[in-house]
């Protein structure tokens, strides 16, 4: 399971799946010497949940922007900063009127999601005579001043937001990261307050040597070295380590076969060193921690690796990465396990927080407890009251027929008492 059921997604996703990327130079393979070659039909490779919440809404407008053959041209000979800038966007008033009108339609049915989302936000908070338009300011992804069609300006929007919030989507992953690694020691040391001293120095005990244990490991290869490529040729490609060759290994790790190595087909490359470390059957090993080690290491990959800082590595890049010192002679790596996650300080306030959140919680249980007990009331009130507006007009009927001469009945009907024959 990946972290936070892991989200898998590209920095620049716009890029990789709206571009038909140039042709990667042709290297020559030999496919008997790799262990498992399987065609990768590239039109069956899904693409990956980027984890924004327009997610849906983005795959959509992309999916239909790839069947106009104009735009589809244009894209592949814009580069990236004429994406990012929104240049490209003004193509958009180019498309066929087929296409524009499914974009319209699914802008439609995105700002109706937006408003949904809204309202039970609202209503879960019993807000009323709220302006549900003008809240959809708040999204960024979309023109909301007009809700009905698709222009170049959502497409400039789109753009725009996907970027800025895929730029910052790791630092937010390590945020996460860091906070369940808190509360995981925060429930730790809650538990170890429940027990009596030997049970306590025992959980203490066990949790040491548990440490010890994930701590001896083999060594790690420093990410994006020649060992560690090496290693991934020789024991995953099923290739002699003697033939390596960066051009060859480039090509078999494209996965996609667009001419880049993207940030999924990087931290792929990781997984048997991540192995010498992690093993789900293991106790000792969190699957959690695995997955951002995995990202550690696409992030330091990266920053060595892309020099135009696209988060997209090209055959040229790859290529002059390996002549550098560090790919031949790298620093040792430093697994999670030697790094120091938070300060005290750091858990204490995050302790704080928790707590005041436990409070926050309790004060509005407490107030939906005083409310159900208040709608208890109430409704018993008001059996009340049926009940007496029931006998009152029982009675107010045995005074009428009395007053008619009568005889009163019983609740059956029957009469109380038979008259004197």
């Amino acid at each position: 399971m990946r972290w936070r059921t892991i989200l898998l997604r590209y920095y620049f996703f716009l890029v990789t799946c709206l571009l038909t990327a140039l042709e990667a130079v042709p290297i020559d393979i030999d496919k008997t010497k790799v262990k498992h070659t399987q065609p990768v039909e590239s039109a069956k490779i899904e693409a990956p949940d980027t984890g924004l919440y327009y997610d849906e809404y983005l795959k959509q407008v992309i999916d239909v922007l790839e069947t106009d053959n104009h735009f589809r041209e244009k894209l592949q000979k814009a580069d990236i900063e004429e994406i990012k800038s929104g240049r490209l966007s003004k193509e958009l008033d180019l498309v066929s009127h087929h296409v524009r009108t499914k974009l319209d339609e699914l802008k439609r049915q995105e700002v109706a999601r937006l408003r949904m989302l809204i309202k039970a936000k609202l209503d879960s908070h019993q807000d009323t005579g709220i302006d549900h338009h003008a809240l959809l300011k708040q999204f960024d992804h979309l023109n909301h001043l007009n809700p009905e069609k698709f222009e170049s300006t959502d497409l400039d929007m789109l753009i725009k937001a996907a970027t800025s919030d895929l730029e910052h989507y790791d630092k937010t992953r390590h945020e996460e990261f860091k906070k369940y690694e808190m509360m995981k020691e925060h429930e730790r040391r809650e538990y170890l307050k429940t027990l009596n001293e030997e049970k306590r120095k025992e959980e203490e005990s066990k949790f040491e040597e548990m440490k010890k244990k994930h701590e001896n490991h083999p060594k790690v290869n420093h990410p994006g070295s020649k060992d560690q490529l090496k290693e991934v040729w020789e024991e995953t490609d099923g290739l002699d380590p003697n033939d390596f060759d960066p051009k060859t290994f480039f090509k078999l790790h494209d996965v996609n076969s667009d001419g880049f190595l993207d940030e999924q087909e990087l931290e792929a490359l990781f997984t048997k060193e991540l192995e010498k470390v992690y093993d789900p059957k293991n106790e000792e090993d969190d699957m959690v921690e695995m997955e951002e080690e995995r990202l550690r290491m696409r992030e330091h990959v990266m920053n060595e690796v892309d020099a135009n800082k696209d988060r997209l590595v090209t055959l040229e890049e790859f290529l002059k990465a390996t002549e550098k010192k560090e790919f031949l002679e790298p620093d040792g790596w430093e697994t999670l396990d030697q790094q120091q996650f938070f300060t005290e300080e750091e858990l204490k306030a995050y302790e704080n927080l928790i707590s005041l959140q436990e409070n926050e919680l309790k004060k509005k249980a407490d107030e939906l407890q005083k409310q159900k007990e208040e709608l208890q009331r109430q409704h018993d009130q008001l059996e009340a009251q049926k009940l007496e507006y029931h006998q009152v007009a029982v009675q107010q009927m045995e005074q009428k027929k009395l007053q008619q001469e009568i005889p009163p009945s019983g609740p059956g009907g029957e009469l109380k008492f038979q008259p004197h024959v």
